[in-house]
């Protein structure tokens, strides 16, 4: 992906307005505007987080259709995929945070050691003041509204940056947020790769970026240049083992929704398979059959299954098919943006479909002697953002869970953590940094502030403070091994 993201600056200063692209005047403007509203504490209130949180659900649901529709429109996606992988998992963040919004905003309390006693200590969750979500194109609607409910339900005002690759959602997006949303503290910023470089240059309290490696380094160096925090949300090739023990057939239908979801734009999807070639041959076969089931005799014809997103990608899809020889699938049609459920059995570890991740409706099977060989491919490469696991043995789980790392595992299904809200979602090194979802994305865009408070009287600070003579320095040795013992603690 590249930085092809911008925003825009309200040009009213009570309203505020999205803009199809921006000059760095006009990003510091609306940062400017912005960060004067988080000053004014508008965004603080419980109250104010809640409404923004209700009327977000409203945007959603009003202007479903329209999202719909812009959808089709960029990727294809059925209406019933909108609803169950972009708006339904809004949603349920949404419903999710409203039920506990009050518990996580409470301040709590900290145990005080024997040495600052008698005093009391709290943690103080508070905003981190104004953020930027910057989206991908694959999930227009869920990757920019997702991070944007934790952004809300901890009180901070927000830029929202679509991607214009979903050309027809961003422009729907650019017009609901300010119909339904708080337009003093959330602003819709669209625009290409000057309008991207133009709010990068401004100083946020916090980045949270979706997409590729190669621009998250982008975002992460305009980032370290005003030391704000980053989330990265990235990707990579997830792997997939499956052994002899499980029911293929039904292996094989999760594999081809995981995988053929969005026409295999998704960041979780299954990369690529590792088994065992007596395992491969039959799986192949059942993935045949699943496709089938989904999607037709001709998926080109389904209006179940998507487009890929730009003539671009189809470009580059094409050419990793180059020189292979698919066993189910391969069809291109560059007009349609269109490429076929694909499934390469057998494909070599060196070849261009292993090199990076796919992102796309291509499915590799790498043939492996056995778990051990898997394992070995698998520790080789970068860690990926998911591992799928497909065994009816607890030792080959446990032994993939302990010796290999990633950003989750899914064990017999692919993709669905992501809508469980008390998982965290995110990579681990080259896959992203950070997590989201539930809980975590109120953290994400939340300061922990310590606060001590201690009463002047007594004075028992009137012990650490100089001169040092001998008798007050054998006292606080005491205290602080006191204080030692009673956290379990030994002394060197």
């Amino acid at each position: 992906m590249t930085p092809t993201d911008g925003g825009p600056a309200p040009t009213d200063p009570a309203g505020g307005s999205s803009a199809r692209s921006t000059s760095g005047t006009d990003a510091a403007r609306l940062v400017a505007f912005l960060r004067a509203t988080f000053g004014s504490g508008t965004t603080k209130p419980l109250a104010w987080r809640r409404a923004q949180l209700r009327a977000l659900r409203r945007l959603l649901i009003e202007g479903g259709p329209d999202l719909e529709a812009a959808l089709v429109s960029d990727l294809g996606k059925s209406p019933a995929e909108a609803q169950v992988s972009e708006i339904g998992v809004v949603m349920a963040e949404i419903d999710h945070a409203l039920r506990h919004l009050r518990r996580w905003a409470r301040s709590v309390p900290v145990v005080v050691p024997y040495a600052v006693a008698p005093a009391t200590a709290r943690v103080v969750p508070e905003p981190l003041g104004v953020v930027l979500v910057i989206a991908p194109w694959n999930y227009p609607v869920q990757l920019l509204l997702g991070p944007l409910v934790g952004a809300l339900a901890s009180g901070n005002a927000v830029v929202l940056k679509p991607s214009e690759v979903a050309p027809a959602t961003s422009a729907v997006l650019a017009r609901l947020v300010p119909e339904h949303l708080d337009s003093r503290a959330v602003a819709v910023a669209e625009g290409a790769a000057d309008a991207t470089t133009a709010l990068l240059e401004q100083r946020f309290d916090h980045i949270f970026f979706t997409g590729g490696a190669r621009v998250a380094r982008i975002v992460a160096r305009a980032a370290a240049e005003h030391l704000t925090p980053t989330t990265l949300e990235l990707g990579g090739k997830s792997p997939v083992w499956i052994d002899d023990t499980v029911d293929v057939d039904a292996a094989a239908r999760r594999l081809a929704w995981g995988k053929f979801m969005n026409a295999g734009q998704t960041c979780v999807a299954p990369d690529y398979v590792l088994a065992t070639p007596a395992v491969a041959a039959r799986l192949t076969a059942a993935l045949g059959r699943a496709i089938t089931a989904f999607y037709g005799d001709d998926p080109g014809a389904s209006a179940d299954y998507g487009r890929i997103v730009a003539d671009q990608h189809v470009a580059r899809l094409a050419a990793l098919l180059e020189g292979e020889q698919p066993a189910i699938g391969g069809s291109v049609d560059r007009a349609a943006r269109y490429i076929a459920p694909t499934v390469v059995d057998g494909a070599r570890l060196d070849s261009a479909l292993m090199a990076d991740e796919i992102f796309g409706p291509i499915l590799p099977i790498v043939h492996v002697a056995g778990l051990d060989e898997a394992i070995r491919v698998i520790r080789s490469r970068e860690k990926p953002l998911a591992l799928y696991v497909f065994t009816a043995m607890r030792s080959v789980e446990r032994r993939l869970l302990r010796e290999t790392s990633s950003g989750a595992v899914g064990v017999g299904v692919p993709s669905a953590h992501l809508l469980v809200p008390g998982l965290p979602f995110g990579g681990v090194g080259a896959s992203g940094s950070g997590a989201y979802h539930g809980k975590r994305s109120f953290d994400t865009f939340t300061h922990e502030k310590a606060v001590l408070r201690k009463p002047l009287a007594p004075d028992t600070f009137a012990l650490v403070y100089p001169p040092f003579t001998p008798r007050r320095e054998s006292v606080i040795r005491r205290v602080i091994a006191r204080t030692g013992a009673r956290r379990g603690e030994r002394r060197p």
